[in-house]
């Protein structure tokens, strides 16, 4: 086990635009934030989605498409680095008019009616990404706690 004590910095209280994609939306707030580092929650609803389930096996991602209206339950992650770009490694519980539910890795392609997101800085850390063999993902690199 990895760990290392990040320090918060600013909060940001956000309301994403109506028909906005919520993958490019919450990549567009770390850009324009500067945010190298951050985690993020939010509730709402949005009018379709896309969700992506980790084949552990295969190593591959498989996607699923939801063409109806949705509550979001839950959706919370992490921004941070890969190769020099913003990555943003989310997830999200939906729910139907029935009380389905569904869950998985959010992708680009989830058409926002209403969210709420509050984004958390976090300061004297990058959460920077690489590849990990043995899972066949991109995973947080965790800094030695030095400082």
């Amino acid at each position: 086990m990895s760990t290392y004590a990040a320090t918060q910095g600013r909060t940001l209280i956000c309301r994403l635009k109506y028909e906005s994609d919520l993958f490019d939306s919450i990549k567009e707030l770390a850009n324009q934030n500067n945010l190298a580092s951050a985690t993020f929650s939010g509730i709402g609803a949005v009018e379709n989605a896309v969700v992506s389930f980790y084949n552990q096996k295969e190593k591959r991602y498989r996607n699923m498409t939801i063409d109806k209206p949705l509550e979001v339950l839950a959706c919370s992650g992490n921004i941070g680095k890969l190769r020099g770009e913003t990555l943003v490694h989310g997830h999200i519980t939906l729910s139907d008019a029935n009380g389905q539910a569904w869950g998985g890795h959010l992708m680009k392609g989830t058409k926002v009616f209403s969210m709420e997101l509050v984004i958390t800085e976090l300061i004297d850390v990058e959460l920077v990404r690489e590849f990990d063999p043995v899972t066949g993902l991109n995973l947080i690199k965790i800094p030695p706690e030095d400082r």
